[in-house]
């Protein structure tokens, strides 16, 4: 992308002026080498959101902002309904509540590295992971049901997870609002043997060690120590958010065209908010968002019993559970004044700042753990939510590093199994069911995750925390 293009506000801030039907600026968070290597495309899906109905303050896009679906990944904007304000399943894409999280095991790598083989191996035996992967579970209608209500609160209900990890998840677990009723069959169908999988592409399983803090204050609260071992996860809703997404994307762009409607991009149907179809597309939302924070407490509770097994004793507690594909009500000042806006985040997280009244008590006075996921050989980070992000963006932040090349190209430069073993000489497992879906995520065919988390830590959007870097990463 040519710089020249943008009006640049600092070294990490780049508006696009309001031109044309734009009804508000786009601003992009960046340094300028990451503005140069950024897709012309990206621009192009900035002003597109800039033209819907409703939109408040900013087409916003993260530092790891590329090409996606309608909004770009890293796109973050919002809508007031009170406005005409609406909802697009564009911004919030097809994996529904993707997202990552992440638990602290209290051991040390000296603990790890005598079983590392073993327990790679374990977690990958009892871990379902690829694409059509199933799980041990088989949910009747009614279960399905209660866990599209209940979300991670009803996995502990069933023996999955542990009470006090809810406090710890993003709406506690529980995303109000769902409804059931408004899913489909066929997308309940897709789930229905697919809690507690990982799925395919970039998600994955890792065993990290903790190699830099940067905040002695965050990483205290946070229970982050240099040397430590934790545990993320990065997965979603699985087939059922593709199929709500796919479902609703069509059904968008009907009632748009019925209402004369129009947008700059089929891929940005969408609906007002207070209409039927909005208001369906939120309730099947939401029991998407309940979908994803379950199957990762049943993946959470599989992880604990392997660790026991392999290390007994051993007791894994959540730090933090946050979502990246989402739209939430959140109440954010605009112009002076306090306004209800659904945000949509697209491949951005969550990053509120101190003092939120949705923190758990303990982060209060330190912020929210923003969790930013790495890819197999490359670092994932931990950073803490700021004031300036929380009132700027909308208490949002990357989400990892971003692609820089399609899986198509990854897989010509790279072969699967040379990535593995490369990866094995820096002492890095892989444990995958598909060469083909290493090769796709080759970490050369991700941004350098360092130089974006420096860039929103720059921009603060969020503060930089801990740096963690794999020992062990179970592949879908």
């Amino acid at each position: 992308m040519d710089p020249s293009c943008l009006k640049r506000i600092d070294d990490h801030r780049w508006e696009l002026p309001k031109t044309g039907a734009m009804r508000v600026p786009g601003v992009i968070f960046a340094d300028e080498g990451l503005i140069r290597a950024m897709d012309e495309k990206v621009l192009e899906q900035v002003a597109n959101v800039a033209m819907l109905p409703g939109i408040v303050k900013g087409s916003f896009a993260m530092p790891d902002a590329h090409w996606g679906y309608g909004f770009p990944i890293g796109g973050v904007a919002a809508f007031d309904a009170d406005e005409g304000g609406v909802v697009s399943a564009g911004g919030v894409g097809f994996d529904i509540s993707c997202g990552v999280r992440t638990l602290l095991t209290g051991l040390t790598r000296s603990d790890i590295e005598p079983v590392k083989r073993l327990l790679a191996d374990t977690l990958f035996k009892r871990i379902p992971a690829g694409v059509g992967s199933t799980g041990a579970l088989q949910l009747s209608p009614k279960e399905m049901n209660a866990m599209l209500r209940g979300g991670a609160r009803w996995a502990v209900e069933n023996g999955y997870g542990q009470r006090e990890d809810l406090a710890r998840i993003e709406e506690g677990g529980t995303m109000a609002g769902a409804d059931h009723a408004t899913v489909s069959e066929a997308a309940k169908r897709r789930q229905r043997d697919a809690m507690g999988t990982l799925g395919s592409g970039n998600h994955y399983l890792e065993v990290q060690h903790v190699v830099a803090t940067y905040d002695h204050a965050a990483a205290t609260g946070f229970g982050l120590r240099e040397g430590g071992i934790v545990v993320s996860m990065h997965c979603g809703s699985r087939g059922l958010g593709h199929q709500i997404g796919t479902e609703f994307l069509r059904e968008m762009t009907v009632a748009a065209n019925a209402a004369g409607m129009t947008v700059a991009d089929r891929e940005l149907a969408c609906a007002p908010v207070h209409s039927p179809v909005g208001q369906r597309y939120l309730g099947a939302m939401r029991a998407a968002i309940n979908c994803a924070l379950a199957n990762r407490e049943i993946l959470t509770h599989v992880t604990r019993d392997v660790f026991h097994t392999v290390l007994p004793g051993a007791r894994l507690t959540l730090l933090y559970d946050v979502s990246h594909n989402t739209c939430k009500v959140e109440k954010h000042r605009i112009d002076g004044r306090e306004a209800e806006l659904y945000v949509h985040r697209k491949g951005a997280t969550r990053a509120f700042g101190p003092h939120h009244p949705d923190l758990p008590a303990e982060f209060s006075e330190i912020g929210q753990p923003v969790l930013i996921g790495g890819t197999m050989g490359t670092a994932s980070y931990v950073l803490v939510g700021t004031e300036r992000g929380t009132s700027e963006a909308f208490a949002s932040a990357c989400h990892g590093a971003g692609r820089e090349m399609s899986r198509n190209e990854a897989k010509r430069h790279w072969q699967g199994r040379t990535v593995v073993d490369e990866l094995a000489q820096r002492g890095i497992l892989i444990r995958s069911a598909s060469m083909r879906g290493v090769a796709e995520e080759a970490p050369g065919a991700y941004k350098d995750v360092a130089v974006v988390v420096e860039a929103a830590h720059n921009a603060q959007l969020a503060r930089k925390v801990a740096r963690l870097e794999p020992l062990i990463c179970i592949k879908g």
